[in-house]
């Protein structure tokens, strides 16, 4: 198997890359940093670095970068790529992927391998868990953590999931050639998420709610404006009510989503101060 994966600096592409290697699947990692180390230049937003990327590769694990899905889908189909696996977002599920900036570049890159004659699989995670890292200079700094919409829901999956989910589409042929969507295990909201990063740590994790006004002007120079407006809609929808999971993860990779409370354990050093 000749296999491109692109984002190398990614979490999800350094876990695939783990796996690939723990299994001898040989593999070539494209990054957009010229430095990463053993890796080739494969910026996604510059159609000069595709053709090197993409020699003698067969499938593809491709990031979500629409300003040069085109070409990339171009240069693919002349290097004789079969298969790609975009890693996409649930959020082109929403109303009007297209004019949301939250989905509308990864809707661009999946219509773009569509509309191709390359076997195309689209994962599709809700929530990264991840995303809670965000609240990590708070805690560090003694802080609350600000939150527009506490009793939001969200879908937390964790990146070593998607990473598998990504492994077995790559290598299993039945599996491949459609949509997935990836959920963890519980919808929980932003104010259970943080409960549970408390126990996990062994502190409190207290949070403060704020208007969206004050948590937009609060992220301004950090979060364009149309992003934070999109993220605010996303949360409000949300506000209590629990969002749909999936078993998508348990089917492609033969186990149960890893729930919230682990990937805290996982990460509980990305929080301490």
């Amino acid at each position: 198997m000749s296999l491109l994966v692109t984002g190398g600096r990614g979490a999800v592409a350094r876990n695939l890359v783990g796996l690939l290697s723990a299994r001898g699947i040989p593999y070539r990692i494209g990054s957009r940093e010229r430095d990463t180390p053993g890796a080739v230049h494969c910026d996604l937003s510059d159609p000069a670095t595709f053709p090197a990327a993409l020699a003698g590769i067969r499938s593809v694990f491709l990031y979500a970068e629409a300003s040069a899905a085109e070409a990339f889908v171009e240069e693919a189909v002349a290097a004789g790529v079969e298969h790609v696996v975009l890693l996409s977002s649930s959020s082109v599920l929403g109303p009007d992927p297209a004019g949301n900036p939250l989905s509308a570049g990864h809707l661009a890159v999946e219509q773009a391998l569509l509309a191709s004659p390359l076997r195309s699989t689209l994962l599709r995670p809700g929530a990264f868990a991840s995303n809670a890292i965000g609240w990590s200079w708070a805690l560090k700094s003694g802080q609350s953590v600000r939150l527009p919409y506490p009793g939001s829901y969200a879908d937390p999956v964790h990146e070593a999931d998607v990473a598998e989910a990504a492994l077995a589409v790559l290598t299993d042929p039945a599996l491949g050639g459609r949509a997935h969507t990836l959920t963890g295990p519980q919808s929980l909201t932003f104010a259970a998420q943080l409960a549970i990063l408390g126990s996990v740590l062994g502190r409190p994790v207290p949070f403060t709610a704020v208007t969206p006004e004050e948590w937009k002007a609060e992220v301004e120079g950090y979060i364009p404006g149309p992003y934070a407006e999109a993220l605010l809609g996303m949360w409000a929808a949300s506000d209590g009510l629990p969002v749909p999971v999936t078993d998508s993860v348990e089917r492609l990779t033969g186990h149960p989503a890893r729930s919230f409370e682990t990937w805290a354990r996982d990460h509980a050093e990305d929080f301490a101060g």
